[in-house]
Parts: structure tokens; sequence; C-alpha cells
């Protein structure tokens, strides 16, 4: 049965949607972050150094920390985490290290204590991923992922008790 060149047109279509961190114009380059000094060049964010003569310019990662607007929520939950929370922060530090090393704009914002657990929220979807992902292989437990916003947001929750 033929279909047509152009296809089903019962579709509906769906608008793309616009991340306000990201921006729409094309920067200068070289253009350094004052915040936190990632340089723009190349069409990206990178750790490099910039010279003198170039311009400033918040990065979208800062400009999310200044906004206090995460695109990663990670809840850590159970009574595992309350004896292990030492341990656990310092994978979770060394996870971003790793990820913010190679992508500048995947940070974490804050970490902090929350009822049985920790709260730690994200600049971006990548390190929040990878976060999860790290304490699931590392102290296995349960693992759960909730994408939003277009993936442009997630929603990581980990939960894990002690052995009887």
């Amino acid at each position: 049965m033929f279909k047509g060149v152009f296809g089903r047109k019962d579709r509906l279509v769906q608008q793309k949607r616009h991340d306000v961190y990201r921006s729409g114009r094309k920067l200068p380059e070289p253009t350094v972050c004052p915040d936190c000094n990632a340089v723009f060049s190349g069409g990206r964010w990178n750790w490099s150094e910039a010279n003198s003569s170039a311009k400033t310019s918040r990065c979208p990662a800062c400009q999310r920390i200044a906004d206090n607007l995460p695109a990663g929520i990670i809840q850590i939950r159970g009574s595992f985490v309350r004896e292990h929370r030492d341990e656990l922060v310092g994978l979770i530090r060394n996870t971003e290290s790793l990820e913010k090393g190679a992508h500048p704009l995947e940070r974490i914002m804050s970490i902090s204590d929350q009822g049985d657990g920790l709260q730690i929220t994200t600049t971006g979807v990548h390190v929040a991923r990878r976060i999860g992902d790290a304490l699931s292989r590392s102290y296995h437990g349960s693992l759960d992922y909730t994408y939003g916003d277009a993936e442009k947001s997630i929603q990581v929750s980990w939960v894990r008790d002690s052995e009887a």
C-alpha cells in the first residue's frame, strides 16, 4: 500500500522546546565566563586559557546556579545513606569531577541533607544520570529516572536500606 510522499498526515505538530540556558546566538570567540573561567571557543564551552582580549559572558551552568534552577535533582534515600554518607558524597564528588573535566556545563549545584537522605542538584542532566549510575553500580539499590521538559531536566531517585 502506497502512503504517499509525505507519509501520515494525522500526526500532531509538536513545537520544539527551547532551553533558555542554551544561547540562541553565537558568542564571539573566545568568550570567558567571569564566574568559573570556562572558555567558549570552537563552538562549545571548555576548560582552556583565554587570551586577554576575550569577551566575557556568563556560561549557562553559572547562569543556572545564579538562578537556582537545576536541570537535575537526585534524591538519595534509605538507612544505608545515613551510615555511609561521607563515602557516598565522595563518590558523588568524584563522578562530578570526571564529568566536569570533559563537559564544563555539567556540575553539582548543591548537596544537602534531606530527612533520611541527601538531595543533590545539578546544572545538567548528564551529570545527574552519571551520578545515579555510579551509585547503582557501586552500591546496588533501587534506581529510577524521570525525564521532564523534553529531556532537558531529570529527577533521579536512588534508594538502599542497610542489610539486616
